[in-house]
């Protein structure tokens, strides 16, 4: 598996359902595309985008691959690498906050 360092970082705090009880998969298969991390609970790809994502040509790829993924119902939530080091509880709380609320049986 390779992994970028900013992808094993936040791995540390996905695996084991440790994200409100939500199982994130690594290096997910999807058709022709390996997803960073992928919830299936929550159709909810996230991608850890480093420089070559901010090329015209990355950003035309990324516009695909999203469009392709959205329309098998999955959502992609892209965060910059220098994030994770930088400010990991705000990646957290951002890929939080994609989860969709549960409703609790009374």
């Amino acid at each position: 598996m390779n992994s970028t360092t900013p992808e094993r970082v936040l791995w540390k705090y996905l695996k084991n359902s440790q994200l409100e009880g939500r199982k994130f998969r690594r290096q997910h298969s999807f058709k022709k595309y390996i997803l960073d991390f992928y919830c299936a609970e929550e159709k909810l790809a996230v991608e850890l985008d480093g420089e070559h994502h901010f090329t015209i040509a990355g950003f035309e790829n990324d516009t695909k691959r999203d469009d392709l993924l959205l329309m098998y119902g999955i959502r992609t939530l892209r965060i910059e690498n220098e994030h994770v080091f930088k400010n990991m509880e705000g990646v957290l709380s951002l890929i939080k906050s994609q989860f969709k609320q549960k409703v609790v049986p009374e």
